[in-house]
């Protein structure tokens, strides 16, 4: 059956069977409000409008308070968490780098309270990894490629809502105190967390100040094996992480509130472990043993701070005005890379060396929202942003700049409407936004392997000159929808939205391995525009809540990572296509307090594997996640509050890319218990609760000739938190 019929089913069958379903559920259960749940009304503020979420032609998720706090129970981090709830998100590397990790098939731009962690000249792979979770309240996921957050939203947005300020006047403390353990309870596993946020109010002045520390230790698979350390990108396991967040806020008025946060967080391996290469022919994974690796050990460092204005009442509409300053410091491993070598330092190819990302950010962002005089079913937004970014990458051991220092710069206006017709049965939305980006890059000299005649002689080894440039890029971005709603809690959509980012701006430079090439003029440099064209069907009545969703998503010129000799990325562009499906339904069961929900991702990718301008080959998978089913249920009575929920990663073959990197699939269930003492909620968060025995997606599906880097993924973890409110 073709894919588009199969959606054409489904949402058929969504949209006919489901109000029965829905009204079967509320006369089983005489409580259950019919009229649609109030979470259609809520705003997610990384859309840039005050309008409720049911007025957009988005997929949307908010993974709520509660929602996100049990799942980082189960899992630990932002990024564990939206993966394992999101069946469209790819499954995490379980390491520090996200390379290679994807929303729909295409990079998502995570973002805090709206502003972006990336860093678009040359990324790190770490924007997941920027603040605590403890200092986060929600997560707001945006699907598809949009420019509403600016440059990088090609897969969707995924922004993480701070705490909310103290609502009440005198003194509020929360803490968190946490064990982790695997299934062997040996101590080189055991890790700890320990966490408080304390906020005052005093009328119309709060503030808060926390920190976190977490110490992790080493992880071990299903077979009871050390998981192997990745010394290269960065581990999770046997690590350090802390952070220090900061926020003072005033109200000038009962509508206007100035807001200043400030967050400093820092994640550094220990370095107590060296990898044990496995054998892929012997399917023996990789492992880890006592041992120092040379160099420094990698670590993520990254500071915020947030300066913003919000009048919910000027001149009948809502101002917001934001400023903020961003630096993130990326160290990676090293190694003996022939990319690495100079014999004018080591003319004996031993030269040890390793890399680190610095970037700076300032930005600001304002935006103006109200219903025209006279006409308010007709809400106009307008606004502009300007970011700034300097960025990066040298080798710090002998301190020659693989990446010149980069200046990026961005300045987008934009206008959106929203035209509410019919008393709200049908709406229009649409907008436009113009983007207007320069790159400025500085004369510089490649590393000298860039410039070989002979790989294998390091005396051939010399530097390319590259003339600098400032290339700019100006388009408008387009973006419309409609959307229909025939009764109460039923929504239908179809929508139509451009994303803009630009492909790995660092990776292309320190790549650069011809004469003569003048950065003005570089055609790698030309952005990625992303086309995302959406259908969908949303119904939430009484207990029942369910939607399915199609969409399609394009690229002319696009951007996927493939792995050179020495086994590091480089970026290709070619044309991309992207399609899938999205299936997703919760409901209230007989039994009180207990619901059940479902998720599917289908997903198919198309590349042009071999420059002949037809897309004949599939993704790979450092571009693209496997389908994916997730059942889930959830029981809450009085104090006592349950999750069971299972992850079932399917098998997919690579049409176009080497039989080896198939990937065989695998199931993870996961569960939570959850007991409200009058101390604190106690709970315990139990992951891969099978002790399932399987290789992560990343090592089954990339660098399969790479024996360092043959991972399994996590074993069997408890977690036993302690959470409290003064």
């Amino acid at each position: 059956m073709h894919f588009g019929r199969l959606f054409i089913a489904s949402v058929s069958t969504l949209a006919f069977a489901a109000p029965a379903l829905a009204q079967e559920a509320a006369e089983a259960d005489s409580d259950a409000p019919v009229e649609a749940a109030a979470s259609s009304d809520i705003v997610v503020t990384a859309t840039r409008t005050q309008l409720p979420a049911s007025a957009l032609p988005l997929t949307i998720d908010v993974l709520d308070s509660e929602t996100f706090n049990r799942q980082l129970t189960i899992s630990g981090s932002t990024v564990d968490a939206v993966s394992a709830l999101l069946p469209s998100f790819s499954p995490t590397r379980e390491k520090l780098s996200g390379a290679g990790e994807s929303l729909r098939g295409r990079a998502p731009l995570f973002a805090i309270d709206g502003i972006p962690q990336s860093t678009p000249v040359r990324d790190g792979s770490r924007d997941g990894y920027t603040i605590d979770p403890f200092f986060i309240d929600r997560v707001e996921v945006i699907y598809g490629s949009n420019a509403l957050q600016g440059i990088g939203g090609t897969g969707g947005v995924v922004n993480q809502v701070i705490v909310a300020a103290p609502k009440e006047d005198g003194v509020s403390v929360r803490t968190l105190v946490q064990g982790t353990a695997a299934d062997s309870f040996a101590g080189e596993t055991l890790g700890g967390k320990v966490a408080a946020l304390g906020g005052w109010r005093n009328g119309a002045l709060d503030a808060s100040i926390g920190g976190a520390f977490e110490r992790r230790g080493a992880f071990v698979d299903g077979a009871g094996n050390r998981v192997g350390v990745d010394g290269t990108q960065g581990e999770i396991q046997d690590s350090d992480s802390w952070s220090v967040f900061g926020r003072v806020g005033y109200d000038l008025t009962p509508d206007t509130r100035i807001e200043l946060v400030a967050n400093h967080f820092e994640l550094k391996g220990n370095g107590h472990y060296v990898v044990v290469p496995g054998d892929r022919l012997a399917a023996r994974p990789a492992s880890s043993e006592l041992g120092q690796s040379p160099g420094d050990t990698p670590a993520n460092k990254a500071d915020m701070v947030s300066l913003s204005l919000k009048d919910k009442n000027l001149a009948g509409g809502t101002f917001t005005l934001q400023g903020f300053y961003n630096r993130t410091q990326d160290i990676f491993g090293g190694g003996i890379y022939a990319s690495f070598q100079d014999p004018t330092i080591d003319p004996t190819g031993q030269l040890f060396d390793q890399s680190a990302n610095k970037s700076r950010k300032v930005g600001g962002k304002v935006t103006y929202e109200r219903g025209v005089p006279g006409f308010d079913d007709l809400v106009l937004t307008v606004g502009f942003d300007v970011l700034f970014d300097k960025t990066t990458q040298t080798l710090i051991q002998t301190g020659r700049a693989w990446v010149p220092e980069t200046e990026f710069r961005s300045l987008a206006p934009f206008a959106q409407a929203n035209l509410k017709l019919l008393d709200g049965a049908l709406r229009l939305a649409g907008g436009v936004r113009h983007e207007d980006v320069k790159l400025t890059v500085g004369d510089y000299e490649t590393l000298a392997a860039n410039g070989a005649t002979d790989d294998n002689d390091i005396s051939t080894y010399t530097p390319i000159f590259v003339a600098g440039g400032s290339p700019s890029f100006s388009r408008t971005l387009f973006n419309g929808g409609v959307i229909v709603e025939p009764m109460q809690g039923l929504r239908a959509y179809g929508s139509y939205a451009e994303g803009f980012t630009i492909a790995d701006v660092g990776r292309i430079l320190r790549g650069v391995s011809e004469q003569g090439v003048d950065i003005d003029n570089y055609l790698s440099l030309e952005p990625v525009i992303s086309n995302n064209k959406e259908l969908g069907v949303e119904l939430e009545r009484g207990p029942v809540k369910a939607n399915a969703s199609y969409f399609w998503s394009s690229s002319k010129l696009g951007s996927r990572l493939v792995l050179n000799s020495d086994g590091i990325f480089e970026v290709v562009r070619a044309p991309v296509d992207i399609e899938g499906l999205e299936l997703n339904l919760k409901t209230q069961t007989p039994v009180p307090g207990l619901d059940v929900s479902f998720g599917y991702s289908h997903l198919i990718g198309k590349t042009d594997g071999n420059g002949d301008g037809i897309l004949e080959a599939d993704l790979d998978g450092a571009n693209i996640s496997p389908d994916r089913l997730n059942l889930a249920a959830d029981f809450t009575r009085g104090r006592f509050s349950a999750r069971a929920q299972g992850r079932f990663y399917l098998s997919r073959t690579f049409a176009g890319q080497p039989a080896d990197s198939a990937f065989e699939g695998y199931t993870l269930l996961d569960a939570y218990i959850g007991y409200r003492t009058g101390f604190g909620l106690v709970s315990l968060g139990i992951q891969n609760a099978l002790d399932e025995y399987y290789l992560t997606y990343d090592s089954d599906t990339v660098r399969t000739f790479d024996n360092s880097r043959y991972f399994t993924g996590r074993g069997r973890t408890f977690t036993l938190s302690l959470q409290s409110e003064f």
